[in-house]
This record gives C-alpha cells, sequence and structure tokens, in this order.
C-alpha cells in the first residue's frame, strides 16, 4: 500500500518525492491529462493526494483537470482515502467558487462581479470603481490578473490583441485592495493544523507569486521575494485552518492582504501549494516534513483498518 500523487507537472515533484522519501512514506505519481480510465477496475487501496493544478492547462495539459474530475470520483465511489478530494478540486479550478465559500464563512474577500463571456465585460466594468482588477476564474500563476485604472484602460485591453480570454470563459472583476505595506501573506495548513506564514514582496506591482523554484524567472528570483513571517496575528491562520476541517481541505495555502484600515481580506485558497525551498530551509518545521508525516498517518491508518491479508 502506498501514497499516490495525483498532478500533472513533474517538476514540481523533486521536492515532494524527497520528503516522502525521507519520512520512508512508499508513493507513487500519477500524471493525468491523457489516458484511459475503466470503470469497471477497482482502485489499489492507500491514500491519494490529488494535486491538480487550475494553471495546467497553460502547460499543455487541457485534459488534465477533466482527467482527474474522472479519476477522484471514482476514487471516491470506492470508498478510498482521498486528500483534497472531488469537492476540493472544484474549489481549486473556480476563484469564485472559493469566495463564495469564504464570505459562507464570514472571511472578509474581494467585492468580485463574475463575468461569463466577453459582450458584458465592458459594462460590468463600467459599474466597478477605479482601480480594480481583472483575473481570469480558473487560474494560478497570476492568470490574467492586470490593474486598471480607469475604464477607458479597460475598454483598450477589451479591444486590443492582448486580451487574455479565460479558459473557462469567466472573467472576474476585484476591488483593488491597497495594502497597508507592500506584502501579501500566504498561511500554509497541513492536516488542519498552521505550519507557518510566509510574505511575498509586491513591490515591483507583479502579481506572479508562486513560491516553487520551477517558478522562478530569474536567478534568485523567488529566494528574494519571499520570507518567512513571525509576527502574525494568530486567529487568521485559526480560521483558515477551520475552513480546510471544514471543506475537507487537507493541504492549502491562503493567501491574503491587510489593508491599512484594518482589513484582513483573503484572495484566494492555493490546494496544490508548493513550498519555497530558502523558507524550508528555516523554518521550525518545514512544510515538507508536515505533508510527509500527514500522509503517512493517513496511510498508517489505511493499513490499521484492512482485513489481513489485503493489501
Amino acid at each position: 500500500m502506498q501514497v499516490y500523487v495525483i498532478h500533472e507537472n513533474p517538476d514540481w515533484y523533486p521536492p515532494i518525492e524527497a520528503a516522502l522519501r525521507a519520512e520512508g512514506v512508499p508513493h507513487e505519481q500519477w500524471l493525468l491529462g491523457e489516458g484511459t480510465l475503466s470503470l469497471d477496475d477497482v482502485p489499489p487501496h492507500g491514500v491519494f493526494w490529488s494535486r491538480m493544478s487550475a494553471s495546467s492547462h497553460t502547460r499543455g495539459h487541457m485534459f488534465a483537470k477533466d482527467h482527474t474530475r474522472a479519476v477522484l470520483c471514482w476514487l471516491e465511489a470506492h470508498g478510498r482515502r482521498v486528500v483534497n478530494g472531488r469537492r476540493v478540486l472544484e474549489l481549486e479550478m473556480s476563484k469564485a467558487d472559493q469566495l463564495v465559500a469564504l464570505r459562507a464563512a464570514g472571511i472578509d474577500v474581494p467585492r468580485t462581479v463574475a463575468v461569463a463571456g466577453r459582450q458584458q465585460l465592458a459594462a460590468a466594468a463600467a459599474a466597478m470603481p477605479v482601480p480594480f482588477i481583472s483575473k481570469h476564474n480558473q487560474g494560478g500563476k497570476g492568470l490574467g490578473v492586470r490593474r486598471f485604472d480607469s475604464h477607458a484602460e479597460f475598454t483598450g485591453y477589451l479591444a486590443s490583441d492582448g486580451f487574455e480570454p479565460p479558459v473557462d470563459g469567466i472573467t472576474l472583476l476585484q476591488e483593488y485592495i491597497p495594502a497597508a505595506a507592500p506584502f501579501i501573506t500566504r498561511a500554509e495548513i497541513v492536516g488542519g493544523e498552521f505550519v507557518y506564514a510566509i510574505t511575498a514582496d509586491t513591490s515591483s506591482g507583479s502579481f506572479e507569486l508562486c513560491p516553487a523554484e520551477a517558478c522562478a524567472t530569474g536567478p534568485g528570483a523567488v529566494r528574494e521575494m519571499f520570507a518567512l513571517r513571525e509576527d502574525i496575528d494568530p486567529r487568521i491562520p485559526a480560521r483558515y485552518a477551520d475552513f480546510a476541517r471544514r471543506h475537507g481541505i487537507g493541504i492549502a495555502g491562503f493567501e491574503f492582504i491587510e489593508t491599512a484600515d484594518g482589513r484582513v481580506v483573503t484572495y484566494d485558497v492555493n490546494t496544490t501549494t508548493n513550498y519555497n525551498p530558502a523558507i524550508e530551509a528555516i523554518a521550525p518545521r518545514p512544510a515538507l516534513g508536515q505533508v510527509a508525516r500527514y500522509l503517512g498517518r493517513l496511510l498508517a491508518e489505511e493499513q490499521a483498518g484492512l482485513p489481513v491479508g489485503v493489501s
């Protein structure tokens, strides 16, 4: 019996593999995107960790998300232990879904309008106070995220060749939230517990805040952008841990902005969270080690629950 890691990007796998090996957790990666699935087959026993990315289509894996939907339905129908299962996949694939769920939990989120298609975008934007931002509903890596300081600027963007249509057809128009200081914070949750928080420097105006080494756009770029944060109000990650437990999220990073007028605004739940190696090297509790131990505990529980002789 082993842990199966469901994903589509092998570049992100080596740190995960190293952490699982260090904890002695048997594992295998399932790369999804193309292939067959016999619905008559019975899945193997084990623990299945889904970390399918909403940005998988940008790496040429157009069918990975729907392939994962089918696989997770199959696994859950057979009662397999899935970390970040079918419902969590939908949260990952839709920022609108995330924002609705966060708001329902009493967590402050940006004021947002979701627009399907292109025709109504200009009219919807005209009702937004400036500045505002646009982003893709299904994304990651800052897909489609742009700031607009006037409605005319947005109208010009819509008419230009530079317009980026979202893969699911839904564009989000969102209030621009000025931070009290030029950084956002990301709180990492593993197994219902807060591990650590990091800050990402936003002084350059960039919206691409992936902490993984594979996301670096230049030598040292990822290392210099992120820092371990020790002064976080413990009530903030406690609310995220509670949200994660209520929604069956085993592993995720929650990103938020603190404003000068005292708002704590959560704008993203990343259920395919990657960890920055420089932060991991100095963190009192490295997140990858916590992930490996969490998956190892679940695997041990699954093994203990099986009849003797079944593997």
